[in-house]
């Protein structure tokens, strides 16, 4: 079971909080991984996310084609994720099947870290994702293209992600003073079944699909693409 004051706190940090920049992102993930216990398995993915952005922060601005774009894309991003979780503890119906295979096996035993932490990736990346990418080109009047300065910042960051992925999960699995060494074993088996890049590339298109798509024609295309995603971050959570 969870603690109720422990949500109640996330909920007033998100309830409390303007994610205006990237900077909001990464100190806001930061209050939230503060109130997170240890056995609450969206404290994996919270941290994970926490040590990508802070990478793709540090890249110097002269990498980035568009960064303009890119900074526009996380902030996006991030408040889908934070909409999520702030959903979720508000007890709403909209929370999507990729969030809820995470948020409801958030204190189950006998689930590594680095499996919370992959199962919370696959919910960001495979359903939201896509959304943020068409919100981020409405606000700034783009329709990016594969040959486009914008794709080639969004393939710089599947770059540093594959990176960084793995010595993350490491981290995750070993690196959490005064807690045991979890096998690190699974880490690659996980990174076979969950591919960072792939997903990454499947939601620029997903995004394309869903571009022309208007009313019951695209929620019938939102709901499958949710469905699957959800399908998918059950089976990372199982016992691999």
């Amino acid at each position: 079971m969870g603690d109720s004051t422990t949500d109640q706190q996330i909920l007033q940090v998100l309830s409390g909080v303007s994610v205006n920049a990237i900077a909001d992102v990464i100190t806001t993930m930061q209050a939230i991984d503060q109130l997170l216990a240890g056995n609450d398995g969206l404290k994996w993915f919270n941290l994970l996310y926490l040590q990508v952005t802070q990478q793709v922060d540090t890249e110097p601005a002269q990498a980035w084609e568009d960064p303009a774009w890119l900074t526009r894309l996380d902030v996006v991003f991030a408040q889908l994720y934070f909409g999520a979780i702030r959903n979720w503890l508000q007890n709403s119906v909209t929370v999507p099947s990729s969030w809820r295979a995470l948020f409801d096996a958030r204190f189950q035993v006998g689930i590594d870290r680095i499996q919370f932490a992959l199962a919370g990736m696959n919910a960001h990346i495979n359903h939201d994702l896509a959304l943020a990418l068409l919100q981020a080109d409405s606000e700034l009047n783009l329709l990016p293209s594969k040959t486009s300065p914008e794709h080639d910042d969004f393939e710089h960051v599947n770059s540093l992600l594959e990176a960084v992925l793995p010595q993350a999960l490491q981290f995750l699995a070993t690196g959490i003073v005064g807690e045991l060494a979890q096998d690190t074993g699974k880490i690659g088996r996980l990174l076979a079944i969950w591919n960072v890049r792939a997903a990454r590339d499947l939601a620029w298109d997903f995004a394309d699909h869903l571009r022309p798509l208007q009313g019951e024609v695209r929620n019938a295309a939102l709901a499958a693409q949710d469905q699957l995603t959800g399908v998918v971050g059950r089976s990372l959570l199982l016992a691999v």
